[in-house]
C-alpha cells in the first residue's frame, strides 16, 4: 500500500510517496529525490534536445529544465532490472503541474500557448492538472510504458481530486501544413465544446481546418497523428481552437482538454482497480 507524508495543510492532499502502479520489473513512481528529478531532466534533454533537436531551455549539465520544474510533480517510470542506483533506472517520465501550485509559480507552462487562465477562473469547483513534458526512451516506447505512465496518473488524480487533465501535445515539425491531414481532422471531429474551449494566443494562433471535412480519410489522418494524441482521444479528451508553432522545441502544439467526466467507463474502470491497489 502507499504510504504518505506527515499532516497535510487543509489545502492540499498528502503527498504520494510509493509505488503508483506495476507491470513486471517496471515500476512507476513520483520522483523523491533531487538525483531522480535531475535524471527525469536529463532523459528529457536525451529525447527532446539530442533525439528531436530543441533548442530551448537546457541547462550546462545537459537538462531540460525551467522554472516550473520545482512546483511539479515528476512521474516517473522505472525498469528496476537495470543495474545500480534508482536514479539511473528512469525510462519514461512526465511532469504534473496541479492548479494550486500554478498559483504559487505565476501560471500555467501552456498559458505561454494558449488561454487557460480563462478556463481556469471559470471552473473554479474543479481542480485543473497540467500534463507536459512526457518522453519515453525510444526502446521503451510501448504499450506496456504508456499503460504504466497512465496507471500512476490516475492514482494521483483520484489522490489529489482532480477535476481536469489538460496541455499540449505536439507534431513533431514547425510547418503545420505538413499536418495538414491530422490538424484537419481534429478540427472536424474533436473540437472542444464551448464550456471547455480553450484558444491560442493570437499572435501564436495557426488555423487547423486545412483540408475541407468531405476530403479527409479519417484512417489514414489517424495512421499519421502521434501516439500521444491517439491515446488523449480514445479517453475522451477534446481539441482546443488552433494550433501555436514551438520553435525552441521544434513542434507544432495542439491543446488538450480531459474533463475526468468525459473519460469513457472501461477505462475508469480499468485504471481504478490500479489505483485502489496503489492509491
Amino acid at each position: 500500500m502507499s504510504q504518505v507524508d506527515s499532516t497535510p495543510s487543509p489545502f492540499t492532499a498528502p503527498r504520494l510517496v510509493s509505488v503508483l502502479g506495476r507491470i513486471g520489473t517496471m515500476e512507476v513512481c513520483l520522483a523523491q529525490t533531487e538525483d531522480e528529478i535531475a535524471s527525469s531532466q536529463q532523459l528529457r534533454f536525451k529525447v527532446f534536445f539530442d533525439e528531436l533537436g530543441a533548442k530551448g531551455s537546457a541547462t550546462m549539465e545537459q537538462r531540460d529544465a525551467d522554472r516550473f520544474d520545482p512546483f511539479c510533480d515528476h512521474l516517473l517510470v522505472y525498469d528496476t532490472s537495470i543495474p545500480g542506483p534508482k536514479h539511473k533506472q528512469i525510462v519514461g517520465t512526465y511532469r504534473l503541474l496541479r492548479s494550486e501550485k500554478a498559483f504559487e509559480t505565476g501560471g500555467f507552462y501552456s498559458a505561454s500557448e494558449y488561454s487557460i487562465d480563462r478556463l481556469v477562473a471559470a471552473k473554479p469547483e474543479l481542480r485543473f492538472l497540467e500534463l507536459g513534458r512526457s518522453c519515453v526512451l525510444p526502446e521503451y516506447r510501448s504499450k506496456r510504458t504508456v499503460e504504466l505512465l497512465w496507471q500512476g496518473i490516475w492514482t494521483y488524480c483520484r489522490h489529489h481530486s482532480i477535476g481536469v487533465m489538460f496541455g499540449c501535445a505536439s507534431f513533431h515539425g514547425t510547418v503545420p501544413a505538413a499536418h495538414a491531414l491530422p490538424l484537419s481532422f481534429l478540427q472536424h471531429n474533436c473540437r472542444a465544446t464551448p464550456d471547455w474551449d480553450v484558444r491560442a494566443l493570437p499572435a501564436l494562433y495557426q488555423p487547423m481546418d486545412l483540408v475541407p471535412t468531405e476530403a479527409i480519410n479519417s484512417r489514414v489522418a489517424l495512421f499519421a497523428m502521434p501516439p500521444l494524441i491517439k491515446g488523449y482521444l480514445r479517453l475522451g479528451a477534446m481539441i482546443g481552437d488552433g494550433a501555436v508553432v514551438d520553435h525552441d522545441f521544434g513542434t507544432t502544439d495542439v491543446f488538450i482538454i480531459l474533463p475526468v467526466s468525459r473519460i469513457s467507463e472501461r477505462y475508469i474502470s480499468h485504471y481504478a482497480a490500479e489505483a485502489k491497489r496503489f492509491g
